[in-house]
């Protein structure tokens, strides 16, 4: 929300803004809280699925190899769809991208997953470690940017914006050869959470709610680590030496925190629990959910549409957001009431599976040698007549 509102560069500037008093203390909850501790949840639920998709084709009689590559080239071209024609902020490109690294690891055992994840994430403390202070000139840069931005976002037309996101310069001066580590080092950066994701659903983690409910409460202990370390990381300031240390690594944790706080309040809730249901409902669809999420804002914040681009303010930002959600969730229970999954959905399964039902069809030459078998043992069984 705060990159819909403010833009890539600008949430992170606010002060351009005039902010208030109280947007300043709502942005510093939104980077406790909620920055950096969100998408690794769902980063670890992709590194689940990818283990739920491989046993069920293995299930079938299939690998699954060429579904990952069929899935993963469906979502870098969707993501370019998305970032060329809607939205800067795009993810589903790096999805489909690390995809194929995540490849590399479907065979491994939970404990090897449980090491590299962990290995990635110290090495990404690591790099993390001593962030610099921009200069004067960067400053600038930074700020002229950021000022252009809002003045085309907030009253230019669908064509205008287009053209500014996709030929305007962004405010890094960087050499090419720093560029080219820095794309190398992200997927392995980001690599820790799909890595435990992976290794939980290996374990069979989450599949007995009731019966893991203490697991869940001894793992939420990390909410508190995880909001004491970015907290220190807002105190101490974007310049100071630990706090990217600090933000990589609380971040992650509070994420881990989340993820079992939640299961553990889904646990201990009633089946009929309609909040649940309508999370239930919005995680089936959660493709279909993020590119509507795209649509909504843009026209909220567009110059095309209501032209709120920098003026809402961070509260009614956090409001806002919450107001799509809920309304999202009860949108995508209605649908699933007709339908068994979002058309997004529908439309990636008809991709990975290669099938138009979308359903995973099972391999036949697998299912030849039981056919015999069977017609065998008719062939040997007496016949009712004796």
């Amino acid at each position: 929300m705060l990159i819909f509102q403010y833009g890539m560069y600008g949430k992170d500037a606010l002060y351009l803004f005039h902010p208030t008093t109280t947007d300043t203390l709502g942005h510093r909850l939104v980077q406790v809280l909620v920055e950096g501790s969100f998408m690794p949840i769902f980063t670890f639920l992709f590194g689940y699925s990818m283990i739920k998709m491989r046993d069920a084709l293995t299930a079938r009689g299939r690998t699954s190899r060429w579904s990952f590559i069929r899935r993963s080239l469906a979502l870098i071209g969707l993501g370019i769809g998305h970032g060329y024609y809607l939205w800067e902020g795009d993810i589903l490109i790096f999805y489909g991208a690390i995809t194929l690294l995540l490849l590399f690891f479907l065979k491994r055992k939970p404990r090897t997953l449980i090491l590299w994840g962990a290995l990635f994430l110290t090495l990404t403390g690591i790099v993390s470690l001593g962030a610099a202070e921009k200069n004067l000139e960067e400053t600038q840069r930074m700020e002229s940017y950021v000022t252009e931005t809002t003045h085309v976002y907030q009253s230019g037309s669908y064509s205008e914006i287009m053209d500014y996101r996709l030929n305007s310069e962004p405010p890094l001066d960087l050499p090419e050869w720093v560029m080219l580590i820095v794309i190398l080092i992200v997927p392995f950066m980001n690599a820790p959470m799909f890595l435990f994701g992976m290794a939980a659903a290996k374990k069979g983690r989450f599949l007995q709610p009731s019966a893991e409910a203490t697991t869940y409460l001894r793992w939420s202990l990390l909410v508190p680590l995880g909001l004491v370390l970015k907290t220190a990381a807002v105190l101490l300031g974007s310049t100071h030496a630990l706090s990217g240390v600090c933000i990589v690594l609380g971040g992650q944790l509070l994420a881990l925190g989340y993820i079992h706080l939640f299961a553990l309040l889904y646990a201990k809730a009633p089946s009929s629990s309609l909040a649940f249901r309508g999370f239930e409902a919005v995680g089936r669809m959660s493709l279909t959910n993020y590119l509507l999420q795209t649509v909504i804002s843009t026209s909220i914040f567009y110059g095309y549409g209501l032209g709120q681009f920098g003026r809402l303010g961070v509260w009614p930002g956090i409001l806002l957001a919450l107001a799509i959600y809920m309304s999202q969730a009860a949108a995508s229970l209605l649908w699933l009431e007709k339908f068994r999954s979002g058309p997004v959905e529908r439309l990636m399964r008809s991709l990975t599976y290669w099938t138009w039902s979308g359903r995973i069809k099972p391999k036949l030459a697998k299912l030849r040698p039981a056919a015999e078998e069977s017609r065998q043992a008719g062939r040997d069984a007496p016949s009712p007549t004796g």
